[in-house]
């Protein structure tokens, strides 16, 4: 499983940035998230901070 981010539902206020421990996601140029699936380790934590439900464990 990897953290899946729906783009129309990122505001991209950086909780979930803050709360990765493999600092495995980033905000692109439009301030949405965006997930390396290489440094994502499955833990969700993610998902638990996300205020708008945007990412999903996939």
């Amino acid at each position: 499983m990897v953290a899946i981010i729906t783009a129309d539902e990122c505001v991209g206020c950086g909780a979930c940035l803050d709360e990765c421990p493999t600092e495995a996601i980033t905000l692109n140029s439009d301030n949405i998230a965006v997930v390396n699936d290489d440094e994502c380790i499955d833990c969700g934590a993610c998902v638990d901070v996300c205020p708008t439900d945007a990412i999903a464990m996939e």
